[in-house]
């Protein structure tokens, strides 16, 4: 038995040797806490008293409890103010629509409502992909007026493919 009672003796107090370390971090971060509950205490005291004499200083006291936020959208006054600031002042999206509130496709005789840059889904795409290809006409302006664009026939099959071979040789050439 005095084997035993010696490995289990020597097993202890390895485990203290190794868990000294840790017992002194976490009694240092206990007495930290309680440092932070003494500030928190002294500050909730001394709140009445920041909010009478803070103004005299020019300090802006908050004007809610501190708490929790509230749960939800904010006012619609607060998220329009919210808005402006963060857009830097200036409008994003879709440009302003006519005055009866609609506004056609820049291509003409589309017919579509526009949706995005003055043209409709269809072809806002087919500009996207004349952007890619480097083969956008000078016609296609963003915000075109209604009716005011013609349309092109785009080629397919071997055809596309030796037009955008060709876009490529004179964008490159």
């Amino acid at each position: 038995m005095s084997v035993d009672k010696a490995f289990r003796d020597m097993i202890r107090n390895e485990i203290e040797v190794q868990l000294k370390p840790l017992r002194d971090v976490v009694s240092r971060l206990e007495s930290g806490t309680a440092d932070l509950d003494a500030l928190r205490n002294v500050a909730e005291r001394l709140a009445p008293l920041a909010e009478v004499v803070g103004p005299l200083f020019g300090a802006q006291v908050a004007a809610a409890k501190p708490g929790r936020k509230a749960v939800g959208r904010p006012p619609a006054a607060a998220r329009g103010a919210a808005a402006s600031v963060s857009a830097g002042g200036k409008r994003r999206g879709r440009k302003p629509a006519a005055a009866d509130g609609s506004r056609e496709c820049a291509i003409v005789d589309c017919g579509k409502p526009s949706r995005t840059k003055g043209y409709c889904a269809a072809h806002y795409q087919k500009l996207r992909m004349l952007e890619k290809t480097n083969r956008r006409p000078s016609a296609w302006v963003d915000y075109a007026p209604a009716n005011s664009v013609e349309d092109i026939k785009l080629p397919r099959g071997r055809a596309a493919s030796k037009a955008l071979a060709a876009a490529a040789q004179a964008a490159n050439g």
